[in-house]
């Protein structure tokens, strides 16, 4: 049983080396023997590569919602009988009733 085990461990190590050797090859060519691929850089590669598909998706996800809570008709326009700013009126009263103290009265047209 004994050999058993250290020759699973010999061809897992060779098929190991293996796949090293061929993705050195794949990587450097001819100068794979100068070269050789640091497991650390594959590494933050990939973890770069995910990141940038998780942020990617949080995008789409924030666009998604922005563009549910707007509706079908787009976003919400304020009514016409609504002022414009705080404090301001854009049109004039109706009922004649003077603004609030401290607000501008609209300018009225001279009568002729």
């Amino acid at each position: 049983m004994h050999v058993s085990r250290q020759y699973d461990t010999q061809l897992i190590e060779s098929v190991a080396v293996r796949r090293r050797r061929l993705r050195e090859a794949w990587l450097f060519g001819s100068a794979r023997s100068r070269n050789t691929l640091d497991e650390g850089i594959t590494k933050l590669f990939a973890s770069a590569a995910v990141a940038a598909v998780v942020c990617a998706g949080c995008v789409g996800y924030s666009f998604i919602q922005d563009s549910k809570s707007k509706g079908p008709n787009g976003p919400v326009a304020p009514s016409p009988s609504s002022p414009a700013t705080p404090g301001e009126s854009s049109t004039p009263d109706p009922t004649g009733t003077p603004p609030p103290s401290g607000t501008p009265r609209p300018a009225t047209p001279p009568r002729s």
